[in-house]
């Protein structure tokens, strides 16, 4: 699987769709169709991510004060 982030790329044409940039850089169509279905759900998910994130800080908060370890 690849995990290059796509803003790393610089060496490609702006025409060109992200299906298409994701397929030369060696994603498979199911990888293809998760991060497509990732990234369209983050982008539409609104409000829904503050209590991602703040769950994540509390493990931080955690991890960091010594309660939890990795």
């Amino acid at each position: 699987m690849n995990t290059q982030p796509l803003e790393m790329i610089t060496n490609f044409d702006k025409t060109v769709s992200d299906t298409d940039v994701l397929t030369q850089l060696g994603f498979s169509e199911d990888e293809i169709i998760s991060v497509l279905w990732l990234r369209q759900w983050y982008q539409n998910g609104g409000s829904d991510r503050i209590e991602v994130l703040r769950h994540l800080e509390f493990l931080k908060l955690l991890v960091v004060k010594g309660k939890i370890e990795l």
